[in-house]
């Protein structure tokens, strides 16, 4: 295949780019600068998601079923919009509905449709709730939890470390709790909004570094760009961050792969303490919001992907551009309210 002459079409989820933005604008973004001529094709669960009124970025976008969905639903709709799109990739962008994608990825292969996903055991292993234990099993640092279903349990973390303390939903959001009762208020929330369990995790002060990764599925990260951030909003996402470089860091990221033979995407979220020991405090099985950085660092990795998803050889990755920095801003983009009104009513546009 023609890298940059072949038409590709390509579906991704991710849309949105609220103050906790998706991946999938900054996945469009690194396609479109490797693939010229690629077709991008939307798939939301809002109707208010920016990334669909982005006609420049997104040629068509159609609404999914919430992955909390019967299974079923979503492959059907998949295959009609299959039918009218002759899709060749899909790139899943949030936590949540990965399990239904990987569920269904055997029957997408079979009309044609390739993606590049780990497995449910994959999944399963990097868990909020599952990440101590495995790092225990790989000589891996990662913080001491405890593994919440009550507000109860939160007496369960104050006995076993101090305040502050972390209370992290299953899916998304975490929350800094200085005292007990902003514990409470932090654990009823995230449980309302994600379900359970919630973890409370140990806070570890220093340095904050996010890793973006690409494996090849046999135990090797074929491309690592770390990422120092240097702006942090409220819910604790980078808001500004600048690529650098580092023996350890990148040991760790491969130490991860090989551990568990990752396929596919995945992003470490580290912190640097004082003694320079390095902790894993989430692993996110997909590309994180900032991944145009590592397009600028030398290593597309949205575009690594679809090679790999194509079986095209990849040549050898440069080492990452270091002091590379990106920052964040809002826009706002004007639309027709008739746009909204036919996505809602129909569900395309």
């Amino acid at each position: 295949m023609d890298d940059n002459t072949e038409i590709l079409t390509v579906a991704l989820t991710g849309l949105n780019a609220t103050d906790n933005p998706g991946p999938g604008l900054g996945v469009i973004r690194a396609l479109r600068e490797e693939y010229p001529k690629i077709r991008i094709i939307g798939l939301s669960y809002d109707s208010l998601e920016p990334g669909i009124y982005l006609h420049n970025w997104v040629d068509k976008t159609y609404q999914i079923p919430y992955p909390t969905a019967e299974v079923g639903l979503l492959l059907d709709r998949i295959k009609y919009i299959h039918d009218k799109e002759n899709i060749n990739i899909i790139i899943p962008n949030f936590d949540s509905e990965l399990y239904n994608f990987i569920k269904i990825a055997p029957e997408l292969t079979g009309i044609g449709i390739q993606t590049f996903l780990p497995t449910h055991q994959q999944l399963e292993a990097r868990d909020k709730a599952n990440l101590y234990k495995f790092g225990e099993m790989h000589g891996l640092n990662v913080p001491t939890d405890i593994i919440a279903y009550s507000a109860e349990d939160i007496k369960k973390a104050e006995e076993k470390f101090s305040y502050p303390m972390v209370v992290k939903g299953k899916y998304y959001d975490a929350y800094v709790a200085h005292t007990p009762d902003q514990a409470q208020k932090s654990f009823y929330y995230l449980s309302a909004q994600w379900g359970f369990p919630v973890i409370i995790q140990q806070f570890i002060k220093g340095t904050e570094i996010n890793i973006s990764c690409l494996a090849d599925g046999g135990g090797k990260a074929i491309s690592i760009v770390c990422m120092r951030k240097l702006y942090i909003t409220e819910k604790g996402k980078a808001w500004a961050g600048v690529t650098i470089d580092s023996e350890d860091l990148t040991e760790l990221a491969q130490k991860f792969a090989r551990a568990t033979n990752w396929r596919g995407s995945f992003e470490l979220e580290v912190m640097r303490d004082a003694n320079e020991q390095l902790f894993i405090m989430e692993v996110n099985p997909r590309f994180p919001a900032w991944i145009y950085l590592t397009v600028a660092a030398g290593q597309n990795q949205p575009a690594m992907l679809i090679k790999l998803t194509q079986k095209i050889s990849l040549p050898p990755v440069p080492a990452p551009t270091t002091g590379k920095m990106f920052v964040r801003y809002a826009w706002d983009h004007i639309v027709d309210v008739s746009e909204f009104q036919q996505l809602t009513a129909f569900g395309e546009l």
